[in-house]
């Protein structure tokens, strides 16, 4: 027998789709909807873009008869479309974080890891400027070439400095056009490479010394133009940002959900797409999820929802790290099935744990002792089951 590649016939497929392809139709059609005054190179009105991240509350929105042609192409856009929501989260928050960028100021969203910051950043920047793709990832070896330009070195050996030979960066690039730049980590960029980024929000133009004689000498930003940056709180003293630095950006917080069953509903959302593209359908019953959800809760603020008190792990509990268990569990259920799914949620969740700090495993063993024994004696079959599976923490 042959055995073929499955890829070889199947079209080039991609994972995950950038915020400006994934919801291209409803930004099409906000663009559309809303005629409202637009700041300088945007393609939304920041009312549209507030409207995207959190969307319309279920409420269709109507689109006049005369802008129904006005979709990529002239295509007809619908009549009517209830926005999605897309961020979970204050609505101020979102609101603050638009007025920032219409003032053409730096936008730095701080917070635990796995609060959202990175997807609030790309969905408003694919809002604002219809492209999330002008991102600089921040790490230790990021130099600030990342963040002006840098060379195509045949070229300018071949030619001496040129524009042909000028590589610009995603924040170059940005400022060319008008356009939102994103920089994930900021903090994890060695001081002296975030400092760059000082003269870029002062003076909003990038000089380049080799073209000192050419119209290419100076690029200016375009009207437009600005930053969103993320850092996470717990990276604070890895490469603390200069004064002059944060002078530059409005900080916005992002903070964990406050509401269980809002962040439930959105843990079982990012989890049945995730085994989706695994080709699986999710069957976690939801009574699981309500109880994985619950210990991630109770975990990260250190008191059940009943009012006990819960020694905190020192790793970070967050919504995100719930998703990745919930779709562990769903693609477990769909390609290994062994029993109950139930069986296997103390396993993953000492996984979560003990990524930071060995002593974590024994607070786990804590929680178990404590809130997972009582609701079992409370008389709950499901929390009876897991107080039974202890030893699997072991």
């Amino acid at each position: 027998m042959t055995l073929t590649d499955p890829r070889a016939a199947a079209p080039a497929a991609r994972q995950i789709l950038p915020a400006e392809e994934r919801h291209a139709a409803e930004l099409a059609f906000l663009a559309a909807h809303d005629d409202g005054p637009r700041p300088p190179g945007w393609a939304l009105t920041p009312r549209a873009v507030v409207t995207f991240v959190c969307g319309s509350a279920g409420e269709q929105l109507e689109l006049p008869k005369d802008r129904r042609t006005a979709g990529t192409g002239g295509a007809a856009l619908p009549a009517r479309m209830a926005v999605s929501a897309k961020f979970v989260g204050e609505r101020a928050l979102v609101e603050r974080c638009v007025v920032t960028l219409a003032g053409e100021r730096g936008l730095l969203l701080v917070g635990e890891p796995g609060t959202a910051k990175s997807m609030l950043s790309e969905l408003l920047a694919a809002a604002v400027c219809g492209t999330s793709a002008l991102t600089v990832q921040g790490t230790a070896g990021t130099s600030e070439d990342a963040f002006r330009y840098g060379w195509n070195y045949a070229l300018l050996l071949a030619q001496g400095p040129s524009r042909q030979a000028l590589v610009d960066s995603p924040v170059l690039t940005a400022m060319r056009s008008g356009r939102v730049a994103r920089i994930e980590e900021i903090t994890r960029c060695l001081p002296e490479v975030q400092d760059a980024l000082v003269s870029l929000l002062s003076d909003r133009r990038v000089n380049v010394p080799e073209l000192a004689d050419t119209p290419d000498g100076t690029v200016a930003a375009a009207p437009g133009f600005t930053v969103i940056a993320t850092a996470n709180l717990r990276d604070r003293g890895v490469s603390e940002m200069s004064a002059a630095l944060k002078r530059r950006f409005n900080f916005e917080t992002v903070g964990p959900i406050a509401d269980a069953e809002t962040e439930t509903a959105l843990v079982r959302r990012q989890a049945v797409a995730a085994v989706q593209r695994a080709g699986a359908a999710f069957a976690v019953d939801d009574s699981v999820l309500d109880a994985l959800v619950t210990v991630f809760r109770d975990l990260r603020s250190g008191r059940s929802a009943e009012g006990w008190d819960v020694e905190r792990p020192g790793t970070v509990l967050s919504t995100a790290e719930a998703v990745q268990v919930a779709a562990s569990l769903g693609v477990a259920a769909a390609y290994l099935p062994a029993g109950d799914v139930l069986d296997l949620v103390p396993g993953h969740l000492l996984g979560v744990v003990r990524k930071d700090d060995p002593a974590d495993h024994g607070r786990l063993l804590g929680y178990w002792d404590g809130p997972v024994r009582r609701r079992a004696e409370d008389g709950s079959a499901m929390w009876r089951r897991l107080w039974d599976l202890r030893e699997t923490l072991r």
